[in-house]
């Protein structure tokens, strides 16, 4: 029996992929134009307002201002689906800031996507306080 291919893990997958490779457009073409990123979820300096960024123009954003500047590598270390289009994943990312130094940010990821496979909301809830003071240590 051939095992379904999950569309939301699909997605999380590629994700990561893109991310790490530095490959914006491919990152930007897995989003909806009407998706939602929350990242970290709740109120940050990346998300004043913490609803997120909505909208292909704010996720673009996020990417310019978040994952483009970094080297990141992402660790998925399990991952739970719910039907076809949603699945929880924990991850690790791990940003080299050159010179030996890096920062490790342990997080559990929500990718929620449509019938065609496209996400149209990411939350990835993970502690900006403890990010902030790996930061402070490393300056």
């Amino acid at each position: 029996m051939e095992e379904k291919t999950n569309l939301a893990v699909e997605a999380n997958k590629k994700s990561i992929q893109y991310a790490m490779a530095g490959d914006k457009d491919a990152w930007l073409a897995l989003y909806t134009d009407d998706a939602v990123v929350c990242d970290p979820v709740g109120v940050s300096p990346m998300d004043p307002g913490g609803k997120g960024h909505c909208g292909k123009a704010a996720i673009e954003a996020f990417w310019d201002t978040v994952i483009g500047p970094a080297q990141l590598e992402i660790i998925p270390q399990r991952r739970w689906i719910s039907g076809e289009h949603s699945c929880c994943v924990h991850q690790v990312a791990r940003n080299d800031m050159g010179d030996g130094k890096f920062t490790e940010c342990d997080m559990l990821a929500v990718y929620t996507v449509n019938e065609d496979g496209l996400l149209t909301a990411m939350s990835a809830y993970w502690d900006f306080d403890d990010m902030m003071a790996q930061l402070s240590k490393l300056a």
